[in-house]
């Protein structure tokens, strides 16, 4: 006998849980996508997508996800051989560096292994490049492996007067924590569906500055990729390169109305701000007296709003008894030093309190459950940290 059944709790970092009137939105027949009902619901979409990103600047958007947000940016910037220092602080920041190093770009890592980049790091780095032959900082605003989180505007201000490109892959923060593109001058901003967006995964968006559009066409830019045919565009078809994803776009509509014109984005940001304390008073809690369970990431204020890492001994053990025994799915441990003995906790999108109680008790009844040593009073400490609104 197991108690999993009923609503599942889905708590991996992406896809995330789907809103109901999101799911709605999409279940419906194509219209006809020559009609001007469905052009214009697209530039209503690219527009909140702007506001979204904080951003005035242009937008391109793809059929694909996050990894087809890396290529069309990266198809667009460089010609092979360019130089391009990549700021790794986990496994998704490294991958991307790999996608790079594959389209023949050459690339520089500066890897802070699984913590968050040191900006003083950066403008020593970029102090050395007299000749400007680094064309740009590429960093992920959030690892979602690692779950740090990049000071974006300190990085920008790191750069001081060197010309490189600040590029921003969001995938994991973007609708999570703060985004002001045109603020922090960054000047590419890489983002995709399936997270904080809380849509289906199978959309990537690509804003870029007039700096980065002024670079034109590179040897590595195909008509597909061309992010000036989609951003320029005004028939539909023109922004997807074909056929539009047409329930994605219904899907994106309503899910970016519930985020700014509904919740409105700041609040937004303070509840997943909220719900991630909750999270690490419960880390905490288990840890007291047992540091072997603690977060990954050790300083709170370097931590992601969207998901938190989390080092266990016995962690693929848990992951499998909340599934099996619950009815919730936790996010493996990517990129550990002992994937094994760690696990990720998701609080993106579409999530509230009640919905990450109930990770915790499965959590807690677990450890108990396989007699993993933990320290006590962790669902208190994570209902008391809920219950305070700063």
């Amino acid at each position: 006998m197991s108690l999993s059944q009923g609503h599942e709790i889905i708590a991996i970092p992406g896809p995330s849980p789907l809103p109901m009137r999101v799911l709605n939105a999409a279940h419906r027949a194509s219209p006809d996508i020559y009609a001007e009902p469905l052009a214009e619901l697209n530039l209503s979409v690219m527009a909140q997508l702007k506001r979204l990103a904080g951003t005035q600047a242009h937008l391109a958007p793809y059929i694909g996800n996050g990894h087809a947000g890396w290529e069309a940016a990266a198809a667009n910037l460089f010609d092979k051989g360019d130089a391009v220092l990549v700021v790794t602080c986990g496994h998704f920041g490294r991958s991307w560096a790999d996608t790079l190093e594959t389209m023949g770009i050459a690339v520089e890592r500066l890897d802070f292994g699984n913590l968050p980049p040191d900006p003083a790091r950066i403008a020593a780095r970029l102090d050395e490049d007299r000749q400007h032959r680094l064309q740009a900082v590429m960093v992920c605003q959030t690892d979602t492996a690692s779950a740090t989180m990049a000071d974006i505007p300190a990085i920008r201000a790191a750069m001081g007067d060197h010309p490189a490109l600040l590029v921003v892959d969001a995938i994991a923060s973007l609708g999570c924590a703060p985004m002001r593109m045109d603020e922090w001058g960054i000047d590419v901003l890489i983002a995709a569906s399936q997270k904080g967006l809380m849509c289906l995964p199978g959309t990537a968006f690509v804003w870029f500055s007039d700096k980065a559009a002024a670079r034109g066409r590179s040897d590595l830019t195909t008509p597909y990729w061309d992010w000036h045919l989609r951003a320029g565009a005004e028939a539909l078809w023109r922004f997807w390169g074909g056929t539009p994803p047409v329930q994605q776009v219904y899907a994106l509509d309503e899910a970016l109305r519930m985020i700014l014109d509904e919740e409105g984005l700041e609040a937004v940001w303070r509840r997943h701000a909220r719900l991630a304390r909750a999270v690490w008073a419960a880390v905490d809690a288990w840890g007291a007296g047992h540091p072997a369970i603690r977060a990954s990431v050790a300083d709170a204020a370097a931590r992601a709003a969207s998901v938190t890492a989390v080092t266990l001994p016995g962690a693929d053990r848990l992951r499998a008894w909340v599934t099996a025994e619950c009815g919730v799915t936790l996010g493996v441990g990517l990129g550990a030093a002992d994937p094994a003995g760690a696990l990720r906790v998701a609080h993106m999108g579409h999530c509230n309190a009640a919905m990450l109680m109930g990770t915790l008790g499965a959590m807690q009844a677990g450890l108990i459950a396989l007699d993993i040593p933990h320290g006590t009073g962790a669902l208190e400490a994570a209902a008391a940290s809920l219950a305070r609104r700063d």
